[in-house]
């Protein structure tokens, strides 16, 4: 996402304005006995096994974060050697509205990306797409200048096309202050009406706006709805039985979903990004500690950028598939994998949907974040999909201050460790930001 939005696209950028001079401090020695009861550890089988020492620290950790101020925190982490550490933590005002487990339903947010790219990915396998196709070849006159986009540039983010967020109308929508039912077109055509940010392939920025325009193409080439192409094409052959496009107001309410958090108006106010439009906050019910439950807000504006749900299992199971070959031929892999620059000073890079993570602690990994309201998801792989990892958080800006981001920060660095199988670093994260 482009800088100063109230809807990151890393937890980073939730922060950009925020002087983050503070850092966790102290040690984790102390915690770390009470927390090996805490922790679980599953073998295929699912029988408890042994906690580790390292497991006993990540689950320190995760108790932690919900100290700092998160809602709630999943941590799922397998290393490809039959154990799955799986942990869930929340703060007591929230179990009123949900239990929170590690196998919980959750908002996927811009992790929606990789699986929108990977059905078109498949297309393109079959024929019936080209990433060199202008997008005005599928959706003529809906974009302006569409002859010069073509499809690759929308799955890089390199079309230049205005952010859908950061339209006024979508704003208001995406934080619940509207809540009719939007289609993807009247979102397409509320981004365009803004002028492009720069000339098609000239650079990257982030837009989700690029993501809708793939969605609809993928309808149109297909005659068949996104959501219906993802269940055909992924759920359905992976056997994931919790993940399934959300398109709005009209979805059942699943038990299975975690409910989500933002801070009310009064709280949110600090911490929201400069140049953020007056009045900008989150609706739904009050809850204690300064938040609103915002689990149910109509999320029509997100639809291809970021609509789907699933869990910690099933993206894992998702994302073992992808790298490891199952759902794309080695060509279309290897396209997906080819990466550009991401904003200056940030050293990750961006494929088509799927992004090439280089500044963690621990080494290089693959995957993506994703937030929507009361939302934060961190999904990552090693490059042959054997090990996962998936941490979410129930909030974007719960945890957008020093202290909360710092910990936020401090628990997935620990989690791509634990997964990659390398020591957990000793010291506590500060928030990246751009620069």
């Amino acid at each position: 996402m482009p800088r100063n939005t109230p809807y990151p696209r890393h937890a980073r950028q939730a922060y950009l304005t925020l002087a983050l001079a503070a850092a966790l401090t102290g040690t984790l020695a102390a915690c770390e006995a009470s927390a090996a009861a805490q922790g679980t550890a599953h073998t295929p089988t699912g029988r408890p096994g042994v906690v580790t020492a390292q497991e006993a620290r990540l689950t320190t950790l995760a108790q932690r974060d919900v100290d700092a101020g998160a809602p709630g925190v999943v941590v799922r982490v397998d290393k490809g050697n039959g154990r799955v550490i799986e942990i869930a933590r929340q703060a007591p005002w929230t179990r009123a509205d949900h239990a929170l487990a590690a196998s919980d339903e959750f908002r996927m947010g811009s992790n929606t990306k990789t699986m929108v790219a990977t059905v078109v990915l498949q297309l393109v396998a079959e024929h019936r797409l080209q990433l060199t196709d202008p997008v005005e070849r599928w959706l003529p006159g809906l974009i302006p200048n569409g002859a010069a986009i073509t499809l690759r540039m929308l799955l890089n983010h390199t079309s230049g096309l205005f952010n859908t967020i950061d339209d006024p109308d979508v704003l208001k929508a995406f934080t619940g202050q509207d809540t009719r039912q939007w289609t993807p077109g009247e979102v397409l055509a509320a981004a365009v009406r803004h002028a492009p940010l720069f000339a098609p392939g000239a650079k990257y920025s982030y837009s989700n706006t690029n993501y809708i325009a793939l969605g609809l193409v993928a309808e149109k080439v297909t005659g068949h709805t996104l959501g219906d192409l993802v269940e055909e094409r992924i759920a359905g052959p992976l056997h994931l039985k919790s993940t399934y496009l959300v398109t709005g107001s009209g979805e059942a309410k699943s038990p299975r979903l975690a409910h989500g958090y933002e801070p009310d108006a009064a709280h949110l106010a600090p911490v929201l990004p400069l140049g953020t439009p007056a009045g900008t906050a989150f609706a739904g019910p009050a809850r204690a500690a300064g938040y609103v439950d915002t689990t149910w807000i109509n999320l029509s504006t997100a639809w291809a950028a970021g609509g789907m749900v699933s869990t910690a299992q099933d993206w894992a199971r998702f994302d073992t598939a992808l790298m490891s070959g199952k759902l794309l031929p080695p060509a279309q892999l290897k396209e997906m994998k080819t990466t550009v620059a991401e904003e200056s000073g940030n050293p990750n890079r961006y494929g088509l949907g799927l992004e090439k993570k280089v500044a963690t602690p621990c080494g290089t990994v693959w995957g993506h974040d994703g937030q929507v309201p009361g939302y934060s998801s961190w999904d990552y792989t090693d490059s042959t999909g054997r090990r996962t990892v998936s941490v979410f958080a129930t909030t974007i800006f719960g945890i957008a201050n020093p202290k909360s981001g710092a910990a936020d920060q401090t628990l997935v660095n620990a989690a791509v460790c634990t997964m990659l199988d390398k020591p957990i670093p000793t010291t506590p994260a500060s928030v990246p930001t751009d620069s």
